[in-house]
C-alpha cells in the first residue's frame, strides 16, 4: 500500500510537467541510436560570450543522460522535470537491470541497458553509479567520450584527478555532490570542476542544477565536508524529526499528527533561517523567554549532548568520505 501511494504521489507531481511531452515507453528498456535524436526541449538562457565556448549548442535540444539510475539520479532528474527546465522525454537513463529504471520510466524518461548509448545521444552525462563500480563503467564508455561531452560525476569519494585519469585526455569533467531533497527542489548541491572544464560549462550546469535547490561551485576539498554536512545530514535531520515526534507520542499525541507537526516545525525553522539570514543562535534566543518552556527543553538537549553529537556526526561522515577518496 505504501509503495502504491508513493508511486501515485510521484505521478501526480510530474504529471503537469510531462503531460505535453512524455512519450509512452514499453516495459522493456528501449534502445535509441545516434540517428534517433530526442524531440525538442526547453533550453537554459546563456550569454552570447559563453555560446562560442560551449562544446555543444545551448540553443539546441537539451539532452541529459544518466548512467546509473539510483535514488540520487532519480532525485536530480525529478527536480529538472518538475521545474520544467528539461522535458522528461529528453532524459535518457541506463542501468544494468530494470530494478531502478522503472522509476525513470514512470517519470516519462527514455531508458536503456546500454551505457554507451547514453553517450551517443547526450552531451551532458551524469554518472551516478556506486563508487566502486565507476572505474569499470568509465573504462567501458571511454571510447565514446568526445570533446562535446560534459561528464558529471555524482559518485562519492571519487576525485577529479581519478576521473580525469580514467577518461580520454582533456575530457571535460565536473564533480557534484547533491542530496536527496533535490527530489522536491529543496536540495543542496556543491560542484567542483576539473582542469579542462570551462567556466561557461560550470555556469550552465549550475543553472541546470539550481532547479534542484541551492547549487554552489566550491573547491573540491569542500565536497567531502558537504557529504558529511548535507548529503548525510538529511538522515540526521530525519532522526531528529523522529525523536521530536516520539517525545510527543510518549505524552499521548497520535503518531501521524506528531510526525506531521515535527516535520513542519523543521521546515518552518529552516525557512526562517534562510529568509532572515540570521545566525541560528539569534533565532533560538528569540524563542526563549526567561523561565519559559524552551529554555528548559534546550537544557535537556545540552545535557543529552545534542550539540556535540551533531558535530561528531558531521566529522565522522566527512572522515569516511575522505577515506573513500583515498581508496
Amino acid at each position: 500500500m505504501a509503495g502504491a501511494a508513493a508511486a501515485a504521489a510521484t505521478a501526480a507531481a510530474v504529471a503537469a510537467a510531462t503531460a505535453a511531452s512524455s512519450t509512452k515507453v514499453s516495459a522493456s528498456a528501449p534502445h535509441l541510436t545516434a540517428s534517433s535524436p530526442f524531440p525538442s526541449a526547453t533550453t537554459i538562457p546563456t550569454t552570447a560570450s559563453s555560446v562560442s565556448q560551449m562544446p555543444w549548442s545551448p540553443e539546441g535540444p537539451m539532452q541529459i543522460g544518466f548512467v546509473g539510475a539510483g535514488r540520487m539520479a532519480e532525485a536530480i532528474a525529478m527536480g529538472m522535470i518538475v521545474s520544467g527546465k528539461v522535458e522528461a522525454n529528453n532524459i535518457l537513463a541506463s542501468a544494468p537491470s530494470d530494478k531502478n529504471l522503472w522509476h525513470f520510466q514512470n517519470l516519462g524518461c527514455k531508458i536503456t541497458h546500454s551505457n554507451t548509448e547514453v553517450l551517443q545521444n547526450c552531451s551532458i552525462v551524469f554518472f551516478a553509479t556506486k563508487p566502486h563500480i565507476l572505474p569499470v563503467v568509465l573504462a567501458e564508455i571511454s571510447p565514446a567520450v568526445t570533446r562535446k561531452h560534459v561528464i558529471v560525476s555524482v559518485a562519492a569519494g571519487v576525485s577529479l584527478h581519478t576521473l580525469e585519469k580514467l577518461l580520454p585526455p582533456r575530457s571535460r569533467v565536473l564533480r557534484i555532490m547533491p542530496n536527496l531533497p533535490c527530489r522536491v527542489q529543496e536540495g543542496a548541491v556543491v560542484m567542483a570542476r576539473g582542469r579542462h572544464a570551462e567556466k561557461c560549462e560550470t555556469e550552465y550546469l549550475q543553472k541546470l542544477l539550481s532547479v534542484c535547490g541551492l547549487c554552489e561551485e566550491v573547491p573540491e576539498a569542500y565536497i567531502n565536508i558537504h557529504t558529511g554536512l548535507s548529503g548525510s545530514g538529511v538522515a540526521y535531520v530525519c532522526m531528529f524529526s523522529e525523536a521530536l515526534a516520539e517525545g510527543a507520542i510518549k505524552l499521548g499525541m497520535p503518531s501521524s499528527l506528531a510526525h506531521q507537526i515535527a516535520a513542519q516545525t523543521l521546515l518552518g525553522a529552516a525557512k526562517l533561517l534562510l529568509q532572515s539570514g540570521q545566525h541560528p543562535a539569534q533565532l533560538r534566543s528569540e524563542v526563549c523567554t526567561p523561565g519559559g518552556t524552551t529554555i528548559y527543553g534546550l537544557h535537556a538537549l545540552e545535557q543529552g549532548g545534542l550539540r556535540a553529537a551533531a558535530m561528531n556526526a558531521v566529522e565522522a561522515a566527512t572522515r569516511r568520505a575522505q577515506e573513500l577518496t583515498k581508496q
